[in-house]
């Protein structure tokens, strides 16, 4: 399936802000069955653009604005093919346990059981998790189909009721969340398995299953984990299913803290106001383009008194 993706990210100062720097991760990742084809990135204020991977094999973009300024548009857009993924067995056989404890004991995988500043285990994941009755009873493939459709019954998607910045904890005490909140209960809870596994972001097609929870056009977010004979293999808490060609992985990393689409600071005594607009096309579909409009999502106030001495602020980043 070919996709199109256009990613506007809009910051509105309070005051005229300067020596901003930003970094992004919004480019399509180049892995397995997707190949990323053409990236552009557009900043509204005078900046050049530059460009790495890290150590994950993300691809990384950042600029800085030495100059004041009391606005600021990041635009992105991609272009992306991803095939149908491999049909899975309907099981795998127990001894496959044995296999994944072999893999998560090499080096290579050590990384993908440590937990993330989001995914740390908890008294309430405990909780939650003898409460499912999660364990190696059953093999290891499905332990995870029955964890996404467990995680998916037992939380109600509810825009509001976390923070970018929100423990599992929150999501567990409140029985709801976003993308971001299941896919770290998930991750945490694999781990706890002994299973190797990875936060994946990036973007879902507009919903095709009256299963589907998270919001058209928007961010996403889902976990990924390491299967003997299989590989990685995506699932997604939030819609109940396995991942397929309808899912667009732009980073990877231990959780959301090592993968936001944006990330930066900002020197500016400034309260702030982050707008966010996607949109995702399927080329084989005749969609007219349109002017990306920016809802409001996450205001930030300006520093009290106390606070204004602060060298730097950080930019408000985008949930999940």
């Amino acid at each position: 399936m070919h996709y199109t993706v256009r990613h506007l990210t809009r910051f509105v100062y309070t005051s005229p802000v300067c020596e901003s720097v930003m970094e992004l991760r919004m480019q399509p990742l180049d892995v397995d069955r997707q190949r990323c084809l053409n990236f552009s990135v557009n900043v509204s204020q005078r900046a050049r653009v530059f460009a790495y991977r890290d150590y994950r094999g993300n691809a990384v973009h950042y600029f800085d604005i030495p100059g004041q300024h009391s606005r600021l548009d990041v635009s992105v857009e991609s272009s992306v093919d991803i095939a149908l993924p491999p049909v899975l067995p309907a099981a795998l056989p127990m001894d496959a346990w044995d296999e994944v404890d072999a893999v998560a004991a090499s080096d290579d995988q050590l990384a993908w059981l440590a937990s993330g500043p989001f995914t740390a285990p908890t008294l309430e994941l405990a909780a939650f998790a003898a409460v499912i009755g999660l364990d190696r009873s059953l093999d290891p493939l499905t332990t995870l189909r029955t964890l996404t459709s467990t995680i998916y019954a037992q939380f109600a998607y509810m825009q509001q009721t976390t923070q970018v910045d929100s423990q599992i904890d929150d999501a567990l005490r409140a029985r709801a969340g976003v993308c971001q909140d299941f896919s770290h209960i998930m991750l945490a809870l694999v781990r706890g398995l002994g299973i190797p596994s990875r936060y994946v972001s990036g973007y879902i097609a507009p919903q095709e299953h009256p299963t589907d929870r998270a919001a058209d056009n928007a961010t996403h977010a889902w976990m990924e984990a390491l299967l003997p004979s299989i590989g990685w293999v995506g699932f997604d808490p939030t819609n109940d299913t396995i991942v397929g060609d309808g899912h667009i992985a732009v980073a990877i990393g231990r959780d959301y803290s090592d993968v936001p689409p944006t990330r930066g600071v900002f020197k500016g005594a400034a309260g702030s106001e982050l707008s966010v607009a996607v949109a995702v096309t399927p080329n084989a579909r005749a969609v007219p383009r349109r002017d990306l409009s920016p809802s409001v999502s996450w205001i930030v106030p300006p520093p009290t008194p106390a606070d204004e001495d602060e060298a730097y602020r950080q930019q408000q980043q985008q949930q999940q």
